[in-house]
Formats: structure tokens, C-alpha cells, sequence
């Protein structure tokens, strides 16, 4: 830990995780849902207190703010960046989290639903942190450390090197984004007013655990032509697209290409949503592979399966939609690689041992890489999230801290 200094990381993610910011995949405006600038508002307000530069929440509910540098050196400009925002899973209203002191080991009957139980069995992860403080939700909502316990481990740097100014760093930049769990936390971020040159995102889990690379993503949508007629004199007229969608999930593997089948470096189509009516019929999928080009063969394998069921069917017609989400962003990392290398370094110093996986998912750091800001992923410590289980132990939290002003003084050490 930092010698000789009192986290404030605590107290500001017990103060965040009490403030709404569920966003709203069914909206259309930026951001989703209004209640996000609460905590965006809050934040720029705790920034300016700090002294930050450059401190803004704009109106789509970005806030961004800068560390000046202090060093005589050229430094690349760098950006730690979380979102605001909770997952739509589940709720994010009334949260009431509970500090666990001296956690035990044993199991924790959250009071509000006594059916949510935390038990070592079911996340192994709990044995790290026996002896430690433990925060989780009381039952009846998500806890919200992803991605509060990012917010509040850069609002703890940013309080840390304010009140050091004797640690030597390069211009900082902090962006704290909305609408990252509904896949949109990029959609109005102004690159240009941010001014980095290299980004980081604390949005991982476990202690120690470093990201570069993420799944490649596309969306399908299948959307079937059926012919519709009055039931009562349909016979031998009557085409069900609905029933054809259905035979198309029902065509569908059972033992793999699924989510629920694959692990580690395997890829997947998963289906996500289904609407329509006799006459017109749709699926969404969402799929997802390490390798690029693997997309095009798991679409190709999906399209035949529909186009089999649906030749079946004399007069039905089909249509097969791709479009882009995002991409591995180890592909641009690769071009840059002493971004995950500083990153590396800073691990070391906090005495970490550095455990890079792949994340079977992404994050907004798969967007930032390909809009031209190289973005790796950092711990947060998060655990069980999008639940009502959710939990995070405070040593990871500031150990998070520790490794963000750790990896400030690389980038100025190594310019």
C-alpha cells in the first residue's frame, strides 16, 4: 500500500453506489437515462474541489478533467477512465451497501433477501480477502462496483497526487463516461477536448489481472418474411414466421457454439432477443470471437442454418443483417505495446504479479483503441457483478490506487 496515507477510495464508492445511475438499453437519447448525471455532476464538482484543470460534465454526462503536469520532461499525455453507469441486470435503486469488517470466511446472509447468500464455495475469490473488509449490497439491488469502484479509485489518485505534488508525472486526463453497459459509452465522447495520447480503463476484476485483449463483435439480426391469411381459411396459405423462427433456434447446436458451452478462446453466437407476428418474424444474435476473421465463419455457419430451415417453407423469404460492434483491441495494442508494458511495470512496483487473460466480453477501452486512443483494461477488484451478489474487498481498491500512481511516475520515468 502507500506508505503513510490515509485512502479516501472507501468512503468515495460507499458515497457513489447510493447514487442511481442504472442506464436504459431502450432509449434513445445520450445519456439514457438522466439520473447519470447526478453522479457526473457530483463528480466534477469533487474535481474542482481537488483543484483539477479543465473540469467539465457535459450534457450528454461525461465529465472530464485534467492533472497538470509537473515534471520538465515531454510526457505522453494519459487517461484513466471508468463509467458512471450500472447494468440494466438489475436493480440500481435503493442501494444500501454493507461494510463487512474483518471478514472471516464465513458465509454472508444479505439482510434484505435472506435467499442471497455469499459463501467461499460459490466465489473462491472471498479466501483472498479473509482477515480484510468486504463491501456488498444488502439483497435487494446490484452493489454498482462496476464501474463505481473505478470512479472511485481515479478519484483517489487524483486526491493522492494533488495533495503529493512531489511525485513527478505527466499531464493526467480523467474521463468518466455513461452508457457503457448498454454499449454506448463512446457514442458522444470528444476525443479532441480529452487530449490523451494513451488511455487505461479501470473496469477488470481480480487483483492483478491486466487486459489487452477482448472479443471481436458483430450483430446479426434474422428477420423472416412469412404470408399471412385468416386462420379460419388458412389452410395450405398460411406461412408462420414466427414458427420459422422458432425452428431456427430449435436448429441451433446444442454442445457448442453457444455461450453456455464455450469457454476460454472459443467464440460464440448467442441469441438475444426475439419479437414479431405471423407475418414477420425477427431474432437478434450477437457474436463473438478472438479472431476477427472467425466472425465471418460463425455468421456464414448461422446464415445456412436459418436459410436451410427456411427453404422449407414454398413463398417465406429472408433477410440476414451484420452489423459491426467492436473489435480486439490487442490488435492496436500490439502496434503500441509499451502501453501494456508501463502498465506491467506499475504491477511490479505494488508487488503484483501480473495475470493477463483475455476478457470474454469488451469494454470501452475496444472502442477508445480503434478511435485512436490505445486503451488496456486495469483491476478494480470487482466480483459477482450484475447482481444482487456483487461484492469488492478494499485492499484491492487501494491497491488499485497504488498501481495508478505508480503507472504515472513510469510514464514520466521512461519520457
Amino acid at each position: 500500500m502507500i506508505p503513510n496515507y490515509a485512502h479516501t477510495v472507501t468512503k468515495r464508492f460507499l458515497e457513489y453506489v447510493q447514487i442511481d445511475t442504472q442506464s436504459n438499453p431502450h432509449s434513445n437519447t445520450h445519456p439514457s437515462t438522466e439520473k447519470q448525471k447526478n453522479l457526473s455532476n457530483l463528480l466534477a464538482q469533487q474535481l474542482k474541489e481537488l483543484g483539477l484543470k479543465d473540469v467539465e460534465a457535459d450534457e450528454f454526462g461525461y465529465v472530464y478533467a485534467t492533472i497538470p503536469s509537473n515534471s520538465s520532461k515531454q510526457v505522453p499525455v494519459i487517461c484513466f477512465c471508468s463509467h458512471v453507469d450500472t447494468a440494466p441486470d438489475c436493480s440500481g435503486t435503493n442501494v444500501k451497501p454493507i461494510v463487512h469488517e474483518n471478514y472471516k470466511g464465513n458465509d454472508i446472509v444479505l439482510p434484505d433477501d435472506t435467499t442471497q447468500i455469499l459463501s467461499v464455495k460459490d466465489y473462491p475469490y472471498l479466501q483472498q480477502h479473509i482477515g480484510n473488509t468486504i463491501i456488498t449490497a444488502s439483497g435487494n439491488t446490484l452493489l454498482g462496483a462496476d464501474d463505481k469502484a473505478g470512479v472511485a479509485i481515479i478519484m483517489d489518485m487524483a486526491h493522492y497526487l494533488t495533495t503529493n505534488p512531489q511525485i513527478k508525472h505527466g499531464t493526467i486526463k480523467i474521463l468518466f463516461t455513461p452508457d457503457e453497459e448498454i454499449g454506448a459509452g463512446t457514442a458522444k465522447i470528444n476525443l479532441k477536448k480529452l487530449g490523451a495520447d494513451f488511455a487505461y480503463t479501470l473496469d477488470g476484476g481480480e487483483l492483478g489481472t491486466l487486459e489487452d485483449e477482448t472479443f471481436s463483435a458483430d450483430a446479426v439480426t434474422i428477420t423472416v418474411h412469412g404470408v399471412i391469411s385468416h386462420p379460419g381459411y388458412a389452410k395450405n396459405k398460411l406461412i408462420n414466421a414466427l414458427k420459422i423462427v422458432g425452428e431456427i433456434l430449435a436448429a441451433l447446436p446444442k454442445n457448442e457454439f453457444s455461450p453456455e458451452t464455450t469457454d476460454k478462446r472459443e467464440g460464440f453466437v448467442h441469441p438475444t432477443g426475439f419479437e414479431g407476428i405471423a407475418e414477420k418474424a425477427s431474432v437478434s444474435f450477437i457474436v463473438r470471437d478472438f479472431v476477427t476473421s472467425k466472425l465471418t465463419e460463425h455468421e456464414n455457419r448461422l446464415k445456412k442454418i436459418a436459410e436451410t430451415v427456411v427453404h422449407n417453407y414454398t413463398g417465406a423469404t429472408m433477410q440476414f443483417e451484420v452489423v459491426e460492434q467492436y473489435r480486439n483491441m490487442k490488435e492496436i495494442l500490439n502496434q503500441h505495446p509499451h502501453v501494456v508494458a508501463n502498465a506491467s511495470e506499475a504491477y511490479k512496483r505494488a508487488s503484483l504479479d501480473v495475470v493477463n487473460e483475455p476478457i470474454r466480453g469488451g469494454t470501452d477501452g475496444s472502442r477508445l483503441s480503434f478511435m485512436g486512443l490505445p486503451c488496456p483494461n486495469l483491476f478494480t477488484g470487482m466480483q459477482a457483478i450484475h447482481s444482487k451478489k456483487e461484492w469488492i474487498g478494499v485492499k484491492d481498491m487501494e491497491k488499485a490506487v497504488e498501481v495508478l500512481v505508480n503507472l504515472a511516475q513510469v510514464w514520466e520515468e521512461n519520457s
